[in-house]
């Protein structure tokens, strides 16, 4: 104990209490006493205390207004009641009056030491304990030396490693335990970029391969449609799986939930793994079946993503799935669209099912790119993930949530693609101009070091449109983007530090798909 904490004991009954209190000085505690609440209470208005020991039953009031009275003057202060009742009502009371901690009488004095033990140290203990955790887990890993095998234990170690990244989140002072696991997970991101190049081709043809964007309504939502459930799917663009652990909490009260995970087509671009997961198809066949649904690039600035309502349509056909009432599509970009949601979800007596787009985190992280303001306030993923959890607890999504477990709605929770911290910049060439997208490129005789990027010479393979002969794409690795050699100086530090997405990582590619049924 750096020094000795000072501890207010209020309880008319103190005089019997004089051997717990030997003991607690005895262990270095300065503890102070008063026999009645408004004596405490003047005490606490002139001298500073560390913690407050306060009986339940005083002559004068009873404890949970002192408690009131204390917390009101002093929000941050410890405050441990001390009760010989354990009645459900006194309880729940303390804690709306934020009592921090509670003991039932008869109480001995190592009991009072471990309570006050925890009040003070629990933060400092936790923080010991999870930095040897992470050491002990990181050596084992090491000793192992050997990276996942197969898309099953790759999205298993990416769950492990974003944990890490919460539970770290939590630690005030672990900058070089950060650092370590920001350095392992950097080696990971270049071993499963290698691996993705070395069988994506072979998922594309159903060799052992993981559930695909093509595969999510097939696989999730179709499977609760059929047993008569009301469904709701909800596509959160851009989420990553680190945003979904970060708002998890918040919807447990009110859900129970299945999480599944699949891996996101590429290029992890939204006009390529969301209409893949609305029409149940890849690229080049949407592109082929459907050239008036189909658009690659946007030229005229108008939403490549514009025919999702007709595909999801066409993939139920094919499917054989004909429901009543019909499926309804919306998507939201404001709050304005989410109160018009929540309007029609009050006015409607049941759905059969709704798919709902929603495009706040993928707002965010194209605006932060280009705002000042936005970098300052997200400037890593920590701050990003602290954003989100701001904004979905206090957001139009959860109250729409909460209306859906009220009605008995199954939500299907998922994401199209995820984003990566763009930190190094790699040098592009092309022939002809190409796309401006910073992870990945199409275009003609597209060139790029094979060390930072997928370069795709035959479309058709990847199952992506190959209209043109001469026609190539170029995948971003790592966290690596791409700037055209011709401007690299005067780009390269415009860019760094973006979320981009379109290219071949961890953070892009293993998404969750939740299964969120009503308590």
């Amino acid at each position: 104990m750096d020094r000795q904490r000072r501890i207010l004991w209020i309880d008319n009954e103190i005089s019997e209490l004089q051997p717990h209190i030997l003991f607690l000085e005895h262990n270095g505690y300065d503890i102070t006493t008063a026999t009645s609440d408004s004596e405490g209470l003047s005490i606490l208005e002139s001298e500073i205390y560390d913690a407050v020991l306060l009986d339940h039953k005083m002559p004068e009031m009873d404890g949970i207004r002192v408690l009131s009275k204390i917390k009101k003057s002093h929000p941050h202060l410890p405050v441990v009641i001390v009760t010989g009742s354990d009645q459900k009502h006194i309880m729940s009371a303390a804690i709306i009056h934020h009592v921090d901690d509670f003991l039932i009488k008869p109480v001995s004095p190592k009991q009072i030491a471990s309570v006050l033990t925890f009040v003070f140290d629990h933060g400092a203990i936790k923080q010991d304990y999870t930095a040897q955790e992470y050491v002990v887990d990181f050596n084992k890993r090491r000793a192992l030396k050997q990276q996942p095998s197969d898309w099953r234990s790759w999205a298993d170690f990416y769950v492990q490693m974003v944990e890490w990244d919460l539970r770290l989140d939590d630690l005030a002072a672990a900058d070089d335990l950060r650092e370590t696991h920001r350095l392992e997970k950097q080696e990971c991101q270049v071993q499963f970029a290698r691996y993705v190049e070395d069988r994506y081709c072979d998922w594309l043809v159903g060799k052992d391969s993981p559930v695909l964007s093509v595969d999510v309504i097939y696989k999730y939502v179709l499977p609760e449609v059929q047993v008569g459930k009301q469904v709701l799917f909800i596509v959160l663009d851009c989420m990553r799986l680190d945003h979904w652990f970060t708002i998890k909490p918040a919807l447990q009260p009110y859900f129970d939930m299945t999480t599944h995970y699949y891996y996101s087509i590429l290029p992890t671009a939204t006009s390529y793994a969301r209409n893949a997961i609305f029409s149940g198809l890849f690229p080049y066949e949407l592109a082929q079946r459907y050239p008036n649904l189909w658009t690659e690039i946007d030229e005229e600035n108008t939403s490549i993503n514009r025919h999702e309502k007709n595909l999801m349509r066409m993939q139920l056909e094919r499917h054989g799935i004909v429901l009543k009432p019909a499926p309804q599509y919306f998507k939201i970009f404001d709050v304005r669209g989410e109160t018009e949601y929540l309007q029609w979800m009050n006015s409607v007596p049941r759905i059969s099912l709704a798919a709902l787009v929603v495009d706040f985190i993928d707002i965010l992280t194209h605006k932060r790119s280009e705002t000042s303001f936005l970098k300052q306030l997200i400037p890593d993923e920590a701050a990003f993930r602290t954003v989100v959890h701001g904004w979905f607890r206090h957001s139009g999504l959860f109250k729409i949530l909460r209306l859906l477990a009220e009605r008995g709605v199954t939500v299907i929770l998922t994401s199209d693609h995820g984003s990566i911290l763009s930190e190094r910049p790699a040098r592009v060439s092309s022939s002809q101009a190409a796309t401006s997208g910073l992870r990945f490129k199409l275009g003609a005789e597209i060139h790029v070091d094979e060390e930072v990027g997928l370069r795709i010479t035959d479309p058709k393979q990847y199952r992506l449109p190959d209209d043109s002969a001469q026609k190539n794409y170029v995948l971003a690795k790592e966290d690596y983007y791409f700037v055209y050699s011709t401007q690299f100086n005067d780009y390269k530090d415009q860019f760094v530090g973006g979320f981009q997405h379109g290219g071949i990582s961890l953070e892009e590619m293993i998404l969750p798909c939740v299964v969120l049924d009503p308590r």
